[in-house]
């Protein structure tokens, strides 16, 4: 036997490459996506150490050219839900035995493998399948997913070594295990990140997974899957099947090994799974783990004081990046009346220069939204708005999915604070500005914090410190993750822990230690070096008669 404490040092964050023209990134990005587009991928679900193919085939479509078929997934069922449990419980005695110095190594090599002989195959399978440009997909899919797994590492290797003081005569510990039973995974379509992390936490802390990505993400979670077995991980250690999420819940919420939910997804799936675990409470072995990071109605507010440039950049990337597609995309703004024209004037004036098409043109700043219903949904938003009287729509509007689900960036105006747009969360690129008088900052302030149940991200922005310092105060419950003089979005791992509250979710902290808590459970040993041979304690003893 050999022992040692190893060392796993705090990490630099992945580099983004710029993929400008000439580079070799770019070079090699473009020959792999014209590679993956010339194939037709037939993708099973991974179950144990099967790959299973129904033949109940789905086929993979870009969102942006919906004509074209990258490839086709096997759809599975309640049995296959099944067969990934009990794959999962049988991979769990010798995963949980497994050193951690060899458990972390997998995950080490994971994060490898992507930087490197997989960075262009994970960014292109998320172009191609979810609609990213090469900057969504690189700061995505290659750089966040690289540093989740590599910040996990070091997070857990600092949790193991927490450990309680020991008095005289006493040793004390701490042993870190995982849950009993199996954890659920349900990811997003919107970041392959999210997609990996969800799914790699819980396993990295030593338990056993079944994993359900969202079907239009599904492209690339088959990629991560397959660089982690590349990478070394066990056979069902993580099971990647695509199942209704009906039978999903049906099958896992009534397990007696169900031990937790890892989920990112709708407030109301969410809420949906949490009256069903309560329910089912008395079938268990212990109080499952149930932590999810939901919807957001993310909020810029300006000060008179703040530079309208900074007001419009910030906007224009936090609420049309990926499409508006990100849970913390800006999505309602409140601008004083004071900078309000100058505000608008740039806003539109930037707006009119974007170009919106396909992934493989580089030159494309907004791409396709994910899906004919979220096309749907989010046309339905801008018709209304178009008939209202308390909107104007200042620009974009425009719809289109003849050959792909294009919405051009839409900037409404309205009236009133509490109209439909600056309350319901959306899912798209549509954002929504209210003027406020310049002189009411505070009041708004109050108006920001009560609009919408959500708590995800915010925004403030001024070169008032007053101001920053009064609205940092106010609206402490209002965002889990604020931002000062920046726009709402670009959480990095390492540097800002991600979650919200409220109707967003249980601020678990995606990207922190604090996330990697919830997949352990702690046992404390005493162990006791003279141990007692009389129960009798000094205090019983009589006291002594003075002579």
């Amino acid at each position: 036997m050999t022992t040692g404490n190893f060392s796993y040092p705090l990490p630099a964050n992945e580099p983004v490459l710029n993929y400008a023209p000439g580079s070799p990134e770019r070079r090699i990005l473009q020959n792999t996506l014209a590679e993956l587009k010339s194939e037709v991928a037939d993708v099973p679900m991974y179950i144990g150490g099967s790959e299973i193919r129904t033949g109940k085939k789905t086929a993979m479509r870009p969102p942006h050219e919906h004509s074209h078929v990258l490839g086709y997934f096997h759809e599975g069922d309640k049995k296959h839900v099944q067969q990934a449990i009990d794959a999962a419980l049988k991979a769990k005695e010798s995963w949980t035995a497994l050193s951690w110095e060899n458990r972390a190594g997998i995950f080490l090599k994971a994060a490898d493998l992507i930087a490197t002989k997989y960075r262009s195959y994970m960014n292109g399978t998320t172009m191609l399948g979810q609609s990213k440009n090469a900057y969504q997909a690189e700061i995505d899919s290659a750089c966040e997913i690289v540093d989740f797994l590599r910040f996990n590492v070091h997070y857990l290797n600092e949790i193991y070594s927490q450990q309680p003081v020991s008095a005289p005569g006493i040793h004390n510990r701490l042993e870190w295990r995982p849950l009993e039973g199996f954890v659920l995974a349900v990811t997003p379509f919107n970041f392959t990140a999210i997609g990996g992390n969800l799914p790699a936490s819980a396993a990295m802390c030593g338990n056993v997974v079944v994993w359900k990505p969202a079907n239009t993400q599904v492209y690339s979670a088959q990629m991560f899957m397959r660089i982690l077995r590349e990478a070394g991980l066990p056979d069902g250690v993580i099971n990647l099947i695509y199942v209704d999420g009906p039978v999903l819940g049906d099958v896992c919420f009534n397990h007696r090994d169900f031990a937790g939910v890892h989920f990112t997804g709708s407030t109301r799936v969410f809420n949906t799974m949490w009256e069903t675990i309560g329910r089912n409470m008395g079938k268990y072995r212990s109080y499952p783990r149930i932590v999810g990071e939901t919807g957001g109605k993310d909020f810029v507010i300006a000060h008179k004081s703040a530079d309208p440039a900074v007001v419009a950049t910030a906007l224009l990337r936090g609420a049309f990046e990926y499409q508006g597609q990100k849970c913390s995309a800006a999505s309602r703004a409140y601008i004083p009346s004071n900078i309000a024209k100058a505000v608008r004037k740039k806003l539109t004036e930037d707006l009119a220069t974007l170009k919106m098409g396909t992934v493989e043109d580089f030159t494309n700043f907004i791409n396709a939204v994910i899906d004919e219903k979220s096309f749907d949904k989010i046309k339905s938003y801008i018709d209304k708005a178009r008939k209202d009287k308390d909107v104007t729509i200042i620009a974009g509007g425009a719809c289109n999915k003849k050959e792909g689900y294009f919405i051009r960036p839409t900037v409404i105006e309205t009236t009133n604070p509490q109209y439909v747009t600056m309350c319901e969360e959306i899912f798209g690129p549509v954002l929504t500005l209210y003027v406020y008088p310049a002189g009411q900052f505070e009041k708004t302030l109050e108006l920001v914090n009560s609009t919408s149940p959500y708590a995800l991200t915010g925004a403030v922005i001024a070169t008032d410190r007053s101001a920053v310092e009064l609205a940092t105060r106010k609206l402490v419950n209002a965002a889990g993750n604020f931002y000062i003089n920046d726009k709402p979005t670009g959480a990095v791992v390492g540097q800002q822990p991600f979650g919200g509250a409220r109707a967003s979710g249980t601020n678990d902290k995606a990207g922190s230690m604090l996330n990697l808590y919830r997949w352990l459970s702690a046992r404390t040993i005493k162990e006791t070096f003279n141990p007692p041979v009389d129960y009798r304690y000094p205090f019983l003893q009589q006291d002594q008669e003075n002579n």
